[in-house]
């Protein structure tokens, strides 16, 4: 099976050109250089209208932690729901708890308003305290993919902690490598871990070099 590349883009532009690109799934945001919050229904639907590429979303209220006040989780539900409504094939989620471990409960809820869509667990993932038992609990909750750095500045920096968590999920869940991928670093990246899947803002090159793995 082919590596697989998803690009983060936060505009209608950058996603056309990541499709041009040749990559097989967009992530589509809000301003990344914020670190990427929920992008808009406009957005979400002009994309979706025009791309033949599979369309995600990210959704996350604002930037900062991944720990959520009522408020900012009723907004979740509702950008959730909306994405659904106008046709995405997946989304893009994660919260915390205050002690750093996922917040099963919350996300229990999210994940069955957004069933039967594929369901990822964004780097939020790189920020609890242990990446072991949160993998069996997204496992449980049923998500779809856990995208990933390794708890490390760089997906490369990452790379032994990646590989041990494709060992560890084996066909349970999908890992999805990011931070910092771009085309001269991603073979090298693929070869040490075994991820089938990079997630990458740098995304030029990318579906090339990746050619013939």
């Amino acid at each position: 099976m082919p590596v697989r590349v998803e690009a983060a883009v936060d505009t209608f532009a950058g996603a056309q050109a990541a499709q041009a690109a040749g990559v097989h799934r967009i992530e589509l945001c809000g301003p990344l250089h914020e670190g990427g919050t929920t992008p808009s229904a406009g957005l979400i639907a002009r994309c979706l209208e025009r791309l033949l590429v599979s369309v995600h979303v990210l959704v996350r209220p604002r930037v900062g932690d991944f720990v959520y006040t009522d408020d900012e989780f009723e907004i979740m539900k509702r950008d959730i729901a909306v994405a659904k409504e106008l046709g995405v094939d997946g989304v893009v989620i994660g919260i915390l708890t205050r002690d750093g471990e996922v917040d099963a409960v919350r996300l229990a809820e999210l994940h069955a308003i957004a069933a039967p869509m594929h369901v990822g667990f964004h780097r939020a993932f790189d920020s609890v305290k242990d990446q072991d038992e949160a993998l069996e609990l997204l496992v449980s909750l049923q998500f779809d993919t856990i995208l990933t750095s390794g708890a490390a500045p760089s997906a490369l920096q990452g790379a032994e902690r990646i590989k041990h968590l494709v060992e560890r999920a084996g066909d349970r869940i999908g890992i999805i490598a990011g931070g910092s991928i771009d085309g001269g670093n991603v073979k090298s990246l693929v070869k040490a871990t075994g991820v089938q899947i990079v997630h990458a803002r740098a995304f030029p090159g990318l579906a090339g070099a990746l050619e013939g793995l």
